[in-house]
């Protein structure tokens, strides 16, 4: 594929809000991990909270649109001069060509389970309860495209938690085949009941805080996150999408295949389409999500592709597993390694697992990178595989 440039993008989750503090957390290896302190989900884990996303509601035009997930990706948008990038583009290719494409697992599922808890007598929901304008699983791509002024394509992935690193595959289809000159991908995840409950049900949830690829991990922590990235094609850029890779192995429900095969493919064709090789990259970025089966698999995957010569992370000890958010907020750090020459470290992290084989970096290091890798999977064995490059 003809490299895409990547001529903005942001990232707000636990870690931090925005580009700059987020860089902060990682140089200083700081969790944005806590305790879960939610008076309505009173779970014990520890979890990657955006409060002050939630204390902002939307400007009145948007109102109908007001829910958590779309607070958030709201006040994701003010950051690191995103709406201005996407302005410029605009003006540059016109409304119209400007794709939108977000991934979400669970929308704004938050305002449904409020309206349930406060049913009427009769059982009906209350009357102020606006299901199209924040659960429905297009809500927050619409209002992300409403907010940034553009009218051209728009599409949510929902794939679990490769769903916004999927996104920029839809994108560069979408500019490939001309259809369209410029793309706002990433995605959005809050926290709620659903994932919660859910994944607690599922005992993927650790009490303590996660910690990926440690040889006594006990599960993930939920955070929540919303990332932005613009896609541009014909523009010179410092920061580039060279390839991608997708795969979906269905292997099982839940469950990854054991020795990673899918995610081993993903990361393949990621290569093939850049038109390079495995010696090539320089960091991985894993999908790192600290429970026992998927680090496990992941690590046998990656060091079967590129042995223990490169050097991996995962960031998900800073902002936890933010699931349909996950792709951009981890395509974003990437980015930032590359644009600042620095390997994350895996700030939870203690005792790496032998068996999972792969290089594991504990601590942050300065770095000239060239080429990075980062990894996102999902349940159903649904992968991406995502690889940026810096010009020199």
């Amino acid at each position: 594929m003809k490299p895409l440039a990547v001529t903005a993008f942001t990232t707000t989750s636990a870690a931090g809000i925005g580009n700059a503090a987020t860089l902060q957390a990682l140089r200083a290896g700081r969790t944005g991990l806590a305790p879960n302190a939610l008076p309505w989900a009173p779970i014990p884990c520890w979890i990657g909270e955006v409060a002050a996303a939630q204390r902002e509601a939307l400007p009145a035009p948007f109102a109908d649109y007001d829910c958590a997930n779309t607070r958030l990706a709201w006040h994701a948008l003010a950051q690191d001069g995103f709406r201005e990038a996407v302005a410029a583009a605009r003006n540059r290719v016109g409304a119209a060509r400007v794709g939108v494409f977000l991934g979400t697992t669970t929308s704004g599922i938050r305002s449904t389970e409020e309206a349930y808890a406060h049913r009427e007598a009769s059982g009906a929901l209350p009357a102020n309860f606006r299901y199209a304008t924040c659960h429905n699983m297009d809500a927050s791509t619409e209002f992300v495209r409403l907010a940034l002024g553009l009218a051209g394509p728009a599409l949510t992935v929902s794939t679990a938690c490769s769903s916004s690193a999927k996104v920029f595959g839809v994108a560069e289809r979408y500019l490939r085949a001309g259809w369209i000159g410029a793309a706002v991908v990433g995605g959005v995840d809050t926290l709620c009941l659903t994932t919660l409950y859910g994944f607690s049900a599922l005992q993927l949830v650790s009490e303590d805080v996660c910690r990926p690829y440690d040889a006594a991990r006990h599960g993930l922590s939920i955070g929540e996150a919303a990332g932005f990235a613009l896609l541009e094609a014909g523009v010179d850029s410092p920061l580039e999408l060279r390839g991608y890779g997708e795969t979906s192995d269905a292997h099982h429900m839940s469950t990854p295949h054991p020795e990673g095969e899918g995610a081993r493919r993903a990361m393949e064709q990621a290569l093939a389409a850049a038109g390079t090789g495995p010696d090539a990259i320089d960091y991985v970025n894993l999908h790192g999500t600290a429970s026992a089966a998927n680090d496990l698999s992941e690590g046998r995957a990656v060091h079967d592709l590129f042995g223990d010569r490169v050097a991996c992370s995962s960031t998900k000890g800073f902002t936890g597993h933010t699931l349909g958010a996950a792709g951009i907020t981890e395509a974003a750090i990437t980015l930032l390694a590359l644009r600042e020459g620095f390997v994350p470290g895996s700030p939870t992290t203690r005792t790496v697992d032998p068996a999972t084989r792969c290089r594991v970096v504990l601590a942050g290091e300065a770095r000239a990178l060239g080429l990075a890798m980062s990894n996102s999977f999902g349940f159903g064995g649904n992968n991406a595989a995502l690889l940026f490059g810096r010009r020199a």
